[in-house]
């Protein structure tokens, strides 16, 4: 039986400390290593129980409000699991860049089927939702996961604890297009030269101390940049712009076009954020990681 009618969940958005692509499976997913670390920006999930039937409407940006919509299909995939005929009424509103890097269409889904988990009473455990959430996408089980930060390896789905992030600002800063990760994974080159870095050799970043300009020497380091960067050049302008700004690390996230840079002062961060504004316009803001 429903434990409640409604209940409104945050999504909160990602970044990609470190990101290497290692092989492709048969199956066309690509093995990686990566950290990843949820941040304070976040897009809205409220979700209402009705009488049948799924429904979505999307506010905040232009998104196909139907069977495709990652949302629905979460909600479908945990119906179908739940063995339940309940009807859901899903409002989205939007704050996280789409196609941006950003992982907002895979935490929206997590958090609907955390959110439907609570409503229904299922008693799923997050290893049960995980395991849903792999069959929605590759990032989906990171969100479902109450950890703020974690190593994923497999396809992004094998998960290991991380410590967050200490005290910082983070300026993200979005060109204003959408790179499609499909593309630039069906683009990318695998290097036949061995990977030096493995998660247990990623630097460490918890305990208060924020990740430093390892960037440069290729500690911290995303391969999907050797993709994106090329066909979008003003990606890697907004980054090394980050750096002059005063950043100690920046980097694209995911599969772009989005580039972070991470900052110890924020009156530093909102000056970098008002430059990156008048030089490229888009979408730049600064946010904070979440804690652990």
């Amino acid at each position: 039986m429903p434990l409640a009618a409604e209940i409104t969940m945050a999504a909160p958005a990602k970044i990609n400390l470190f990101l290497r692509v290692l092989a492709r499976r048969p199956d066309g997913y690509h093995e990686i290593e990566t950290l990843m670390q949820k941040v304070e920006l976040a897009d809205c999930v409220h979700i209402r129980l009705a009488k049948a039937g799924i429904s979505l409407v999307c506010h905040g940006v232009d998104l196909a409000c139907d069977a495709g919509n990652l949302v629905y299909r979460a909600a479908r995939e945990f119906l179908q699991a739940a063995g339940s005929h309940q009807g859901v009424d899903l409002t989205l509103e939007k704050r996280i860049p789409v196609a941006a890097g950003l992982g907002g269409g895979s935490s929206d889904a997590a958090a609907v089927l955390k959110g439907l988990n609570v409503l229904l009473g299922a008693g799923f455990s997050e290893d049960r939702l995980r395991e849903i959430g792999k069959t929605l996408g590759a990032d989906v089980p990171f969100f479902v996961s109450e950890r703020s930060a974690a190593r994923a390896s497999g396809i992004g789905d094998i998960l290991q604890p991380a410590a967050s992030m200490g005290a910082c600002w983070i300026v993200l800063a979005n060109p204003g297009f959408a790179v499609s990760t499909k593309w630039v994974y069906e683009n990318f080159a695998l290097t036949t030269k061995g990977n030096p870095y493995k998660l247990g050799r990623l630097p460490r970043h918890g305990g208060g101390r924020s990740p430093g300009r390892g960037v440069h020497g290729g500690q911290f380091c995303n391969d999907l940049e050797s993709v994106t960067l090329p066909r979008h050049p003003e990606v890697g302008a907004m980054k090394e712009e980050l750096l002059a700004d005063g950043a100690t690390m920046a980097l694209m996230t995911g599969s772009g076009p989005t580039v972070f840079g991470i900052f110890h002062d924020a009156k530093q961060a909102v000056a970098s954020k008002d430059t990156m504004m008048r030089r490229h316009g888009g979408q730049v803001l600064v946010t904070r990681p979440l804690p652990a």
